[in-house]
């Protein structure tokens, strides 16, 4: 199991986007890119142009988290501004295999995204149509959030259906992931880690990655290693 590091631009200078990605090129995997639209979270982030921008200026692939309603609508068009991989949530979309099938035929990886209180049980079946899931480890909508650790049971229980089903899914989590949770995480079945305070509210960011990465890649479990 290969640890990758998504660190999240949400805690980073929105005035010097460009410049904050290039401080983890580096020592990051991917960008993880959260959209907001102020209705599905009460948050409001960026859009469309910004990422079609982005994906022009950055050294590392996008890695966009769609928190927004309408998924189905607006999913695709994000895969064609240059996102390398789209995630939208289990609790906006309409038609999730319509919506994946036509992020994969961009030419992007397709996740779903899981809120805490979701359950994955549910999704078991579609998990083919997928090439990551994404469960949550906050409530989705700001940064800075204390990590919930009632959610690593599902954590658990996604690793051993992604396993069961034979693929290579990724899984991703999201919320609070630091160098004090990391580890729980990572144990729990985690291989693809989202981070943002924990990496733009450090000094140095690169550095915060490089730690993130050694104690995650610590903490695999021995028979992934």
């Amino acid at each position: 199991m290969t640890i990758r590091l998504t660190p999240s631009i949400l805690n980073s200078d929105f005035s010097d986007l460009r410049g904050e990605i290039g401080r983890i090129a580096d020592a990051a995997d991917w960008v993880h890119v959260d959209v907001m639209d102020g209705h599905f979270v009460p948050n409001l982030t960026l859009g469309l142009p910004v990422v079609e921008r982005l994906a022009q200026a950055s050294p590392l692939p996008l890695d966009c988290h769609l928190m927004i309603e309408a998924p189905d609508r607006w999913a695709p068009a994000y895969a064609e501004a240059g996102a390398r991989s789209v995630t939208f949530h289990a609790e906006a979309v309409s038609a999730p295999l319509r919506t994946a099938r036509e992020i994969r035929a961009r030419g992007a990886r397709a996740g779903l995204a899981l809120n805490p209180a979701t359950p994955v049980e549910p999704y078991a079946e579609l998990l083919a149509e997928f090439d990551m899931v994404l469960v949550m480890t906050i409530e989705p909508g700001f940064g800075g959030q204390p990590f919930l650790d009632s959610v690593l049971p599902k954590l658990r229980r996604t690793r051993e259906l992604i396993d069961a089903s034979g693929g290579e899914l990724w899984l991703q989590v999201d919320g609070g992931v630091g160098l004090q949770t990391i580890e729980r995480v990572v144990e729990a079945g985690a291989d693809t880690i989202v981070a943002g305070s924990a990496v733009y509210g450090s000094a140095d960011p690169a550095a915060a990655c490089r730690e993130l990465r050694a104690a995650g890649e610590a903490a695999r479990p021995t028979a992934a290693r």
